[in-house]
């Protein structure tokens, strides 16, 4: 027998986590607990599985940025044919509830969902509330039996029944009144119960019973930069470095490098991030191309970090002091660029922590200190921290020296490696930096197995790097973007780099300049943030014999590049880098991750995905929608006709519009079905603008 419930309403009764009130015979999720021999049972009157945001297993929140349109979902069903109505309720940070009403996209698969844009960073909280729709119910059935005959008079007289719980306004007792007519014809008394007015009233206070709440869940919601950038990877020691006649070189500098900024900034890019600025070991420092024989002017890997000079906290002299790294600061603030510094936990055989702590480390036992091996590659020039020695003293450190660097100015962390280190460690330093400073952001440098990766980015990670160099060809690119955009968005956010100092991959070696422009374009439109390191506008495609790297890698040698001349001669990429970030800043649509789909063509290289945001969701209050129609084969012009789901763009499946390319300026009239011809060697990527027909 259900019992009287101490914490309800009165009158509630409770069956195990069901409160019945008597109000409305409604059901509702009750969170207390029921006596040690009572049966509990785990789903609500109703039923509401399956929420969305949220992470595997719960055992972190989802997360989003500020101006991310959330997808809210929920399957809930319930026997028999009986509507039922769905809402999402919604808690802001500062304790504002919204009720937003969910929809079921396609009947019979009992998902139902609202898009909801989130305004503000900090924790938010949702719950789905799901009750019978008895108005929707009795609308249904009346709609079938009356006009057939049956029970006519029963069913009137339940609808007017109905409406008496609806309240007291004019338009309610009309309704009644009229429904109640037995002079009128059964047609219009059944006219009424679908007017305009009466299901606008009734929508404000839905005819609801049963009624059932989900349990609640968190969204953790961070500062815009967490999801949306254009980031731009260099070596301040390049920039402004030359050569002596005696071979030597004089190394860039904070003041030098802060001259390229405003070239950064006019290609578009908001985020400069700049490899380790610390000193650099001597002991087994690399040469040329990871050499083991470094000549006395090589200036060593930038990741070896520690000398005499200091550790993590200090600056290389070659680049300047302090008082230099604080006016680059404020000289890419100038440019409207934040700054990202590497977080580098790991150290060269003269960084001081080595004397201070050699229990930080692994000894051998030879008494040697083991260095960095993934076999069978050996960084003999990098000792490892062992984070299972003296947790408590390397943790008090690390957040040491990341306050520091806040403190001075930083607010982005690209994370070297950090598959390498334990994920409690990074649950704990994550959650301590964000709880006192929640716009930092940390980006992991994690190409590592999914796991490892996933967990990282569900631990509190804002952006990781992916898998997407090595994802070249149409069925790698499909899967891919639809893990990334549906499966993986509720935690992890990808950082779309093209290439990095230690990426250069056999598509970039062998597709000249096609594939540089496919790969920019399909980066810079799949995900808010993207990526590339400097040397690829200059399309610096020559591997180091037998691997994936720039031969004569920046990473070992200094490299200063002409921009300038190459501009003039035509052999820069910078003005389609900087075309593309236009596109993204008038495009709020790209700016968006779980908005991508993929679409189908009828050629195996030719690759077609959209990007489409709701009118309701762009400041101009107009649909945005773009189409991305890209030929993956970098030697060839290939013709084929690409198929649409309209739906995807918020057309109706008939539709004729005209589209505009981005990149080239052509119109063309377009539908469902187009006929598309790319040639790699002029354009290979359309990046088509939807221009919507008036009234969507």
């Amino acid at each position: 027998m259900p019992r009287a419930c101490p914490s309800c309403p009165r009158g509630a009764r409770r069956y195990g986590q069901s409160v019945v009130t008597p109000e409305d015979g409604g059901a509702v999720v009750h969170a207390g607990s029921a006596a040690s021999d009572e049966f509990v049972p785990r789903i609500g009157r109703i039923p509401i599985r399956q929420l969305a945001p949220r992470q595997p297993e719960d055992r972190w929140s989802p997360k989003a940025f500020v101006g991310e349109v959330v997808p809210f979902a929920a399957t809930v069903f319930r026997e028999g044919h009986d509507e039922l109505g769905v809402q999402l309720l919604l808690t802001a940070p500062d304790g504002t509830e919204t009720q937003h009403p969910m929809v079921l996209r396609v009947r019979g698969t009992d998902r139902w969902r609202v898009d909801v844009q989130l305004d503000a960073p900090g924790l938010w909280r949702y719950r789905i509330r799901a009750y019978s729709d008895d108005w929707a119910t009795w609308r249904h059935n009346a709609e079938i039996k009356i006009p057939a005959g049956q029970d006519v008079e029963l069913m009137f007289t339940m609808g007017a029944n109905l409406l008496k719980r609806a309240g007291r306004s004019a338009v309610v007792k009309d309704a009644i009144a009229a429904i109640s007519d037995t002079s009128l014809s059964t047609a219009e008394r059944l006219k009424v119960a679908a007017d305009a007015r009466l299901t606008r009233a009734i929508q404000s206070r839905p005819l609801a019973s049963l009624v059932t709440l989900s349990e609640t869940v968190d969204v953790r919601v961070e500062p815009t930069r967490a999801g949306v950038g254009s980031w731009y990877e260099f070596f301040p020691r390049s920039e402004g470095a030359k050569k002596r006649q005696d071979g030597s070189w004089q190394s860039g500098t904070f003041r030098t490098a802060a001259r390229r900024l405003p070239a950064i900034a006019r290609m578009g890019f908001d985020v400069v991030y700049l490899p380790p600025i610390h000193p650099i070991g001597h002991a087994f420092r690399k040469g040329p191309n990871n050499s083991l024989t470094p000549g006395p002017h090589d200036p060593g890997s930038p990741w070896a970090i520690g000398s005499a000079e200091g550790g993590h906290d200090a600056i290389h002299p070659d680049l300047g002091t302090i008082a230099d790294f604080t006016a680059f600061l404020k000289a890419a603030k100038k440019s409207n660029l934040d700054v990202a510094i590497d977080l580098a936990l790991q150290c060269s055989p003269d960084h001081p922590w080595v004397t201070e702590h050699p229990e930080w480390f692994t000894q051998l036992p030879d008494g040697t200190i083991a260095y960095a091996e993934n076999p069978p590659k050996k960084y003999q020039d990098i000792y490892p921290i062992n984070f299972d020695n003296d947790p408590e003293g390397i943790r008090a450190e690390v957040l040491r020296i990341v306050r520091y660097w806040i403190g001075v100015g930083v607010r982005i962390f690209r994370v070297d490696n950090p598959h390498t280190k334990p994920l409690n460690f990074w649950e704990w330093l994550l959650n301590e930096v964000n709880t006192e400073f929640p716009d930092v952001v940390f980006l992991a440098e994690a190409f590592t197995r999914p796991p490892m990766m996933q967990s990282l980015a569900g631990a509190g990670f804002q952006q990781s790097y992916t898998y997407f160099t090595w994802r070249n060809t149409k069925p790698e690119l499909e899967t891919y973007f639809t893990e990334l955009s549906q499966e993986t968005a509720d935690f992890l956010r990808p950082n779309l780099f093209v290439n990095t100092p230690d990426i250069l991959t056999e598509y970039l070696q062998f597709g000249g300049r096609p594939a540089y422009k496919v790969r920019a374009a399909l980066a810079a439109t799949a995900a808010p943030t993207w990526g590339v390191y400097s040397g690829y506008e200059l399309f610096e495609d020559v591997a180091r014999p037998g691997s994936e790297e720039n031969i004569d890698n920046e990473k070992y040698e200094y490299k200063p590049r002409d921009w300038a001349k190459a501009e003039s001669l035509g052999a820069s990429l910078a003005p389609y880098l900087t075309q593309l970030n236009k596109i993204r800043a008038e495009h709020p649509a790209l700016r968006q991750l779980r908005n991508l789909r993929v679409h189908w063509s009828d050629d195996d290289a030719v690759l077609v995905y959209t990007k489409y945001l709701a009118g309701a969701h762009t400041r101009t209050r107009r649909a945005d929608g773009l189409i991305i129609v890209a030929n993956l084969d970098p030697h060839s012009v290939r013709e084929t006709t690409v198929h649409l789901d309209l739906a995807e763009l918020g057309l109706p499946l008939d539709a004729r519009f005209e589209v505009r390319d981005l990149i080239t300026g052509d119109r063309y009239d377009w539908g469902a079905d187009n006929y598309v011809r790319l040639d790699a060697f002029v354009e290979p990527v359309h990046i088509l603008r939807v221009d919507y027909p008036r009234g969507l």
